[in-house]
């Protein structure tokens, strides 16, 4: 399941280069002036992140996004805050001090209590299963739904899952061969996951290393824009798609796993072939502004879950 992998990269400002109206939003949610940031890397925005340090030595991390940077990116951050708004506070989930927006550019200031780092890349056997067991643990202490009216995964998934249709319906040239020729097949096992994935967990879906920061023994999960309610083993299988990517074996980690174990395995295997029509349909348009590596980026994912997906149906 070996592939090239693509470093998630946006291409993100510093704190500087902010317009001076919205680092003056931010410093009135700080409540002082910044007077030292460290600009982070990785992740796919085009957004600001950056930790802070204020002139009263409070610390903190912000990230930052405007219509200029990407038009969908301010609503993005958007949702975000209103999902870790409400998050419990025993979530591993770094809190949400608040929030600037001017309508056109969204700030979220996080209090900074990780001291933390992305996992090696790629993956460290050791450090994978260390977040997979956190993921189940995660999906313990989000259920049921601390954020009950967010959409439930049948909705929310709904475009995902129905992607090979759209694939189906006007097949491009270079689709691998297997995959065309059971195109109609894996449209129609995708779109059955949408009767399995609803729920009563909150999900992040989004679950990638570069949303994880490893601080000790303890894990943290960030940036949940993308967030809904839906079954419990869904990040643990979205993970492991990540897994795939950076040359892991699966597999192994479904064997008695505490929340996947308990879901039948079919209906497994139709939200991965849901999220590979969706790599593979994704991949093939424009790149959003700001973000160049996202479809290259998508069109590895496609290759490796495709892989595993294969792997699982058995199909000739």
């Amino acid at each position: 399941m070996s592939s090239p992998r693509i470093v998630a990269a946006g291409v993100r400002p510093a704190w500087e280069e902010l317009p001076a109206a919205v680092r003056a939003g931010v410093e009135d949610v700080l409540g002082a002036p910044v007077v030292a940031a460290v600009n982070q890397s990785g992740g796919f925005s085009p957004g600001l992140a950056a930790r802070v340090r204020c002139e009263d030595g409070s610390r903190a991390f912000v990230k930052a996004v405007g219509t200029p940077l990407n038009p969908e990116s301010p609503g993005i951050y958007r949702a975000e805050a209103a999902v870790v708004a409400r998050m419990p506070t025993e979530a591993p989930v770094p809190r949400l001090r608040g929030t600037h927006d001017d309508g056109d550019w969204v700030a979220l200031v996080f209090d900074e209590v990780v001291d933390g780092r992305m996992p090696h890349d790629p993956w460290r056997a050791d450090e994978l299963r260390a977040v997979v067991d956190a993921v189940v643990e995660l999906a313990e202490t989000l259920t049921p739904c601390p954020v009950p009216d967010l959409r439930p995964a049948s909705a929310a998934m709904r475009g995902e899952m129905l992607c090979y249709r759209e694939l189906a319906a006007d097949p491009p040239g270079d689709l691998d061969p297997w995959e065309r020729r059971h195109l109609d097949r894996l449209a129609d096992l995708a779109r059955s996951a949408l009767d399995h994935v609803d729920g009563d967990a909150l999900v992040h879906f989004d679950l990638r290393a570069d949303n994880v920061l490893l601080e000790g023994s303890r894990v943290w999960f960030v940036d949940w824009p993308w967030a809904f309610r839906g079954a419990a083993w869904i990040d643990s299988a979205t993970l492991l798609i990540n897994a795939a990517y950076h040359g892991h074996d699966p597999e192994p980690y479904l064997d008695g796993h505490p929340l996947i174990a308990g879901a039948d395995p079919e209906h497994v295997t139709a939200l991965l072939a849901g999220m590979t029509g969706f790599f593979g349909a994704y991949a093939r348009r424009p790149a959003p502004p700001g973000l160049p590596t996202l479809r290259e980026f998508q069109r590895t994912q496609h290759a490796t879950t495709l892989a595993w997906v294969r792997r699982r149906t058995g199909w000739e």
